[in-house]
């Protein structure tokens, strides 16, 4: 018999942050993805690290995909929740790319929140 290792709850509230997440990319709220990452966030690509509000920086001086009329194509491609923490896979296309992010989530004060990201266009 396998013991369960996450809550439902937490599962759905996992992918409520996602939810946000990919709405403020399309939409470039920089308030709500404020909101759902930890304070010391890493972004990290291939030779390019950035911190939190370097990269809030560069969303808030962008276009974004709503205002160019771009279809909201964003998916979850997997989520593995354990306990406090949870990796999340996901599909992102915006503008000409076709990124894959990988996102660390912990819970931490009852909430979860955004802790790194990691990703590469396609």
């Amino acid at each position: 018999m396998t013991k369960l290792i996450f809550k439902l709850q937490d599962l759905d509230n996992v992918t409520a942050v996602i939810q946000q997440y990919f709405e403020g990319l399309h939409q470039g709220d920089i308030k709500k993805l404020d909101a759902i990452f930890h304070a010391e966030a890493v972004l990290k690509a291939p030779g390019m690290r950035r911190t939190k509000s370097q990269w809030l920086d560069l969303v808030s001086s962008r276009q974004t995909p709503e205002s160019q009329s771009a279809d909201f194509n964003y998916r979850i491609l997997s989520v593995d929740v354990v306990n406090h923490q949870a990796m999340v896979k996901l599909y992102c296309p915006l503008f000409e790319h076709h990124y894959i992010d990988f996102i660390g989530l912990l819970k931490e004060d009852g909430q979860w929140r955004i802790v790194n990201k990691m990703y590469d266009d396609l």
